[in-house]
């Protein structure tokens, strides 16, 4: 016998099945909105940025920072410890080879000067009486060997007057051996007065020697003094723009102290910095390219510092467009260092959808005018193309916004 189902438990059942039928539509329309993102959805042409595929080249950069410096920038220091008395010039201003920067009070270096030519004065004099002393000292000697040779003769003379007196009966043998033995003497004196004579004559070449060394070492040092003085004149040795002056008056500044510093702005170069991480892929006469606003200079490392500050690299960039007027001391400038370069590659200007892998998916403007997803495979790239290995042909339109919210997305429709 069947059963009576109450009123409350139908409407339970019923409310129950809208319950599911609603859960049910819910799904359907969520697995449809699924659908149609997935295989097809749509965007204005105004949301998105694209680019034509081409042939050319492509260079692969390191992105590092710099400034602008000049070229040639002469550092002109203080020849003398002085006073700056006068500043004739400031820093900005263009000046001409020849004209006076600052003045420096000499006085004392003039005094110095003035000392060390009297110096060299006495230093001159001392060697003419030395080569007078030493001339006469060794005309005595020569004197004193002839007046040995003299009496060596005398002395032979004896000697055979005491010979012949013994023969007539008139002289002894004791008489013969004084006078031989004199004469003996007088030999043995004159040679050590030779000998005293060559030694004499080396003794006044090697003091006149250190006397004119010692003059010249003088002269030496009053032609530097001299050299300090003139220096000390501080102008412009060339034509340029002084980008410091030392402005403190009556302040003393020493030798070596840096008084101003004079740059050439007919000719720049590039003071470039990078992370010491890419250090073993930076290399000295690598091509360099500089941006400043929408132009590019080219140009190649020179130099690379071998100290790292702080991790970062420094390194120096010479231009092969020394002057131009973009250039100006302390721009800072965008710097690449192309590591690697393509010839006649395909390739696309780079976007935010190039993401840095080498397998990539982007989206590709078909004739109908909607974009399809490729997945391409990516080569080398820098801030203004990327090289397409495949996936891409030329002439074909590539996005190059970010459409990473399409990611699930297989087509666009381009409104």
């Amino acid at each position: 016998m069947d059963k009576e189902i109450s009123i409350q438990e139908v409407r339970k059942q019923k409310s129950k099945n809208w319950l599911i039928g609603i859960v049910a539509l819910v799904v359907i329309i969520l697995i449809v909105w699924w659908l149609r993102n997935t295989l097809s959805s749509s965007i204005t042409r105004a949301e998105i940025r694209t680019a034509v595929a081409e042939m050319g080249a492509v260079e692969n950069t390191l992105t590092a920072s710099g400034e602008v410096q000049p070229e040639f920038e002469q550092v002109i220091t203080s020849p003398i410890t002085a006073v700056i008395q006068q500043v004739v010039l400031d820093a900005g201003t263009q000046v001409k080879a020849g004209e006076k920067i600052l003045e420096l009070d000499k006085e004392t270096t003039q005094l110095t000067f003035d000392k060390e030519k009297d110096e060299v004065e006495l230093k001159k004099n001392k060697v003419v009486k030395l080569r007078l002393d030493l001339d006469k000292s060794f005309y005595d000697l020569k004197i004193d060997d002839s007046i040995k040779a003299m009496k060596i003769t005398s002395l032979k003379a004896d000697v055979e007057n005491a010979k012949r007196l013994q023969k007539a009966g008139g002289g002894t043998r004791e008489a013969i051996e004084t006078a031989e033995m004199n004469l003996r003497i007088a030999e043995l004196e004159k040679k050590q007065l030779e000998n005293d004579i060559r030694i004499k004559q080396q003794t006044m070449r090697a003091d006149i020697k250190d006397s004119e060394l010692s003059a010249q070492i003088q002269e030496k040092q009053l032609m530097e003094y001299q050299s300090k003085l003139q220096k000390a004149n501080i102008i412009a040795t060339r034509p340029g723009v002084l980008t410091y002056v030392n402005k403190n008056l009556g302040s003393k500044v020493s030798e070596g102290e840096i008084l101003a510093r004079l740059a050439d702005l007919g000719s720049f170069k590039i003071i470039g910095s990078i992370s010491d991480n890419y250090a073993n892929q930076v290399k000295i006469g690598m091509p360099v390219i500089i941006r400043i606003n929408d132009t590019q200079l080219r140009g190649s490392l020179t130099n690379i510092q071998p100290s790292v500050q702080n991790n970062i690299l420094s390194f120096d960039v010479a231009l092969d467009s020394k002057s131009t007027d973009l250039l100006r001391p302390k721009l800072k400038v965008e710097v690449f260092l192309i590591t690697a370069a393509q010839q006649n590659v395909v390739r696309v200007a780079n976007g935010p959808a190039f993401k840095g892998g080498s397998v990539q998916e982007i989206f590709v403007l078909r004739k109908d005018g909607k974009a399809e997803k490729r997945t391409v495979k990516v080569g080398l790239a820098n801030f203004d193309y990327v090289e397409i290995i495949d996936g891409v042909k030329p002439g074909e339109t590539v996005i190059i916004s970010d459409l990473s919210e399409y990611k699930n997305t297989k087509e666009l429709e381009i409104k």
